[in-house]
């Protein structure tokens, strides 16, 4: 089932529910703790988790084939650090005409699946002039400029009408990134992501635009899911992959295929630093939805 374009797309009782339905299924048991989601060219940290089982996207009501290339389409359970996790092996984007409600279906099935931590990745633009491609940035705080929001429209059950934004990537979170990166001897930068609408790039007046704004990297996904999660009381970590550097601050065109390769380059030291993260979980069944592993 394919559900697109207007209207709230994948919210609402029937569309949450059926969905957290159609995985609560095949879970056997098996309550997941942590969510990952994976950007563009990041599919093979699904690889990491151990006693893997996959769910395709075609066997969960709500949600639609992943179309872009480096988006797999498939839920994988099992643990990361002995720790119980479900990871999104390629996410939905606004610029494929998908609702925002669609886009946030994840997360909110997700938290209804018993998951109390969040943890995005995706593929960036490097905006600061200092970035090179192949660089990994830990999120300290994002800017919405996709001019979409999952919230808008009538409040879901569990989720506040105003949620607060002060602490979005949660700091106790990314102290322990830090952390991990340190002793992983893995360099860790830390910046504001940037989300627009996509899917084209973006032009170099618009990079001036950002680096004005305050943004250190842009790219087309994760505020989205960010935004219902803290709506959940989610704690998020997340991180980018500077993929390429923008328009404008290099003669090189940009690409996909450009940002799919370096992803895949990168992609064994984010899972060094994920892995290190979750394992320093103070991981309990019993977590509550208003606190969560990254507030203990």
């Amino acid at each position: 089932m394919t559900t697109t374009g207007k209207g709230h797309g994948g919210r609402g009782k029937g569309g949450i529910e059926d969905a957290t339905a159609g995985v609560a299924q095949r879970l056997a048991g098996f309550e997941p703790r942590v969510a990952i989601v994976l950007g563009s060219g990041l599919g093979s940290l699904a690889g990491e988790v151990r006693d893997a089982r996959r769910i395709p996207y075609a066997d969960i009501p709500g949600f639609p084939a992943a179309e872009v290339a480096g988006h797999k389409g498939e839920l994988v359970l099992g643990t990361v650090a002995g720790v119980p996790v479900v990871v999104q092996n390629g996410r939905f984007h606004l610029y494929e005409g998908h609702a925002p409600g669609v886009v946030g279906l994840p997360v909110r099935v997700f938290h209804r699946l018993g998951v109390r931590t969040l943890i995005v990745t995706n593929a960036a633009g490097g905006v600061r002039a200092t970035f090179r491609p192949g660089m990994l940035m830990l999120i300290a705080d994002h800017i919405n400029l996709t001019s979409r929001n999952p919230l808008a429209g009538p409040v879901e059950p569990g989720e506040e009408r105003f949620p607060d934004m002060s602490d979005p990537y949660d700091h106790g979170l990314r102290a322990r990134a830090r952390d991990a990166a340190r002793e992983a001897k893995v360099a860790l930068e830390e910046g504001v992501y940037a989300g627009l609408l996509g899917p084209s790039y973006e032009t170099p007046a618009e990079i001036r635009m950002l680096q004005r704004l305050g943004a250190d990297a842009v790219g087309m996904s994760t505020v989205p899911e960010v935004v219902v999660a803290r709506a959940r009381h989610l704690p998020c970590l997340g991180f980018s992959v500077i993929t390429n550097m923008a328009a404008g601050l290099s003669s090189e065109k940009v690409s996909h295929e450009e940002v799919l390769a370096m992803g895949k380059r990168v992609a064994s030291q984010l899972a060094t630093l994920i892995e290190r993260v979750i394992g320093q979980l103070p991981y309990s069944p019993s977590i509550g939805g208003r606190g969560g592993a990254g507030t203990k």
